[in-house]
């Protein structure tokens, strides 16, 4: 039990502006009430149980992610539910005596502005301020978020993601879009063109993968954060009919040898789509506009 809990109970993937204020209010109310501040959320996501295309749904964040997304915000705690078919059914009732009362401790409950909960949906904020009374918690609702005229959720970030817009997502989002993923083998036909580059493969599946085509990126290596270009795709020039797509970074100014390494790629802007072209002349000659143009985006960034 955790003494005069202040609680948030969501989703949260991606941990975005629109979460910001509820976080905010979440400290505040810790504070006022001299308790502790708490983040409930679940996994996998509720869509996988809950909607037929659920099963084809992409995270913004892993677990490790929110989680560390969370501590740099000054939250206390960070509660996990497995969320399981059983938990699906609970009514809104019960989830709040079970799981925020009964496991939590919960002496106040914060939640976003159109914030459901229980089978179906049923529990709204007004239902949970009947059963704030009956189970001598205090609620409070937190106001939705704009920015850019967009209403802030996970689910606009992975449209501005899936259609290749990094600046909007990375607004909505309030820090870069970043993929973790490891260092591994390639064919080093880079390496011929005079553009070395190094193959990453993604920590998690589940973690969405913006559009195919060239990026202006960050690389995080180590304490080093490093500037590169990096292309998602088939590579349709040199791919002499081979399947599969690839994530290649190309590191400027780079030498050393990384195999194996871990990094982290921060998505910066998207420069153009995925060509093939008629030539590998064509192709160095392009890649060499790319980097031109990734050095200008990532230099007017600072």
């Amino acid at each position: 039990m955790i003494p005069n809990a202040v609680v948030t109970v969501g989703v949260f993937d991606g941990v975005h502006c629109g979460h910001d204020a509820i976080i905010r209010r979440l400290l505040d109310a810790a504070r006022e009430k001299k308790g502790e501040s708490v983040v409930v959320t679940f996994w996998p996501h509720p869509r996988l149980f809950l909607t037929p295309e659920g099963a084809g749904l992409k995270y913004l964040s892993t677990l490790r992610e929110k989680r560390e997304l969370f501590e740099k915000k000054g939250v206390d705690h960070f509660i996990i539910i497995p969320f399981t078919r059983e938990l699906s059914n609970y009514s809104s009732e019960k989830f709040i005596k079970e799981i925020i009362v009964g496991k939590v401790n919960a002496k106040c409950l914060i939640v976003g502005f159109n914030h459901h909960f229980g089978k179906n949906r049923e529990g709204s904020f007004e239902s949970l301020k009947s059963l704030a009374v009956k189970y001598e918690i205090d609620v409070e609702q937190v106001d939705a978020r704009m920015v850019d005229k967009y209403n802030v959720s996970s689910t606009r970030i992975r449209e501005a993601l899936n259609s290749g817009d990094i600046p909007l997502a990375n607004r909505l989002l309030g820090y870069h879009y970043s993929i973790n993923g490891t260092i591994i083998g390639g064919k080093k036909i880079g390496r011929s063109l005079g553009f070395p580059t190094a193959n990453v493969l993604p920590k998690e599946r589940y973690k969405l993968v913006p559009k195919d085509g060239v990026y202006a990126v960050y690389i995080k290596i180590g304490d080093d954060i490093l500037k590169g270009m990096l292309n998602i795709g088939l590579r349709p020039t040199l791919n002499n009919g081979e399947n599969g797509k690839s994530i290649e970074v190309h590191i400027f100014d780079f030498k050393h040898q990384i195999y194996g390494k871990d990094v982290q790629v921060r998505f910066v802007d998207r420069i153009r789509d995925e060509v093939k072209f008629s030539s590998v002349d064509q192709l160095v000659e392009q890649l060499k506009k790319d980097k031109t143009m990734a050095r200008k985006i990532l230099s007017s960034e600072g």
